[in-house]
């Protein structure tokens, strides 16, 4: 008996250091959401959302910033999402068991670790410089770089998710290779496909280091492509070490707006990932 008693007090008392590490990490996380509400709301108007960044000591908004983020954020899916999809395809359906499967793999997981700031100065050297000048593709490029290997991996874990046997039935009855993988494996995975998308865009959208080095930042409205071009973690970064009380204010409202809409996107993800594993 005096085994299990001390097993069962050596149990109580790791398991009251995992309460304890878990409550201590999580007070955090309540102080930081707190604090980063407390203020975002004090800088929160109809004004973030309708007018530019303003001049040093003036009042203003976040709209050029906001439309840039969008831009680029949008741009940089369409581009990365194709081909994550198709590479995890491949390596899901097609190659397997293959050495290029391998390697693609490894790499692609270097890619998911790899800081940020590496893929800003790796398109840097191959658009930035060999352009002469920032600007919005360079900036969309290094996102479309960041969406794709977390495409990659989700779309073949979700493939290999799908039962072998929804291939062969749909193989049975004539249908070719491809069809059975668009017809039949995609659908059957589209909760979970959609869920990586989701899951990249919340990735990148806050951003801040590969857009320094290749979009920049501009304090008027642009929608052009080929010029440096305002984003939302460009101006946070920009305002939140100003000394300037407005252009703080505004930080935090920034900031508290990639916050929500990171929770948002993590929230459907979350819901579909769910019903992906009710199914």
């Amino acid at each position: 008996m005096a085994i299990y008693d001390r097993r069962r007090r050596t149990n109580a008392t790791y398991l009251a250091l995992c309460y304890m590490a878990a409550i201590f990490g999580l007070s955090w996380l309540v102080v930081i959401l707190a604090t980063l509400f407390w203020q975002g709301m004090q800088g929160m108007s109809l004004a973030v959302f309708t007018q530019m960044t303003p001049p040093p000591g003036a009042d203003g908004g976040l709209l050029n910033a906001i439309v840039g983020s969008l831009i680029m954020t949008i741009l940089g899916v369409v581009i990365g999402t194709p081909l994550g999809m198709l590479a995890g395809t491949y390596m899901a359906e097609y190659g397997r068991y293959t050495k290029l499967t391998f390697v693609v793999r490894f790499i692609n997981d270097i890619l998911l670790s790899a800081p940020s700031i590496i893929v800003g100065l790796f398109v840097y050297e191959i658009m930035v410089a060999r352009m002469g000048h920032f600007s919005g593709i360079a900036g969309a490029v290094a996102l479309a770089v960041i969406v794709v290997p977390v495409v990659v991996r989700t779309t073949e874990d979700m493939l290999l998710l799908v039962p072998g046997p929804l291939r062969e039935a749909a193989s049975a009855l004539g249908l070719p290779r491809n069809l059975v993988i668009g017809k039949v494996a995609y659908r059957a995975a589209r909760a979970g496909l959609i869920t990586g998308v989701l899951l990249a865009i919340a990735r990148v959208s806050g951003e801040t280091a590969p857009l320094l080095f290749t979009a920049l930042n501009n304090q008027f409205f642009s929608t052009n492509l080929n010029a440096p071009m305002s984003s939302l973690p460009a101006v946070i970064f920009q305002f939140a070490l100003s000394p300037y009380k407005e252009w703080q204010q505004l930080a935090w409202a920034g900031a508290l707006i990639i916050t929500f809409a990171v929770l948002a996107l993590s929230i459907v993800a979350r819901v579909l990932g769910a019903q992906r594993t009710a199914k």
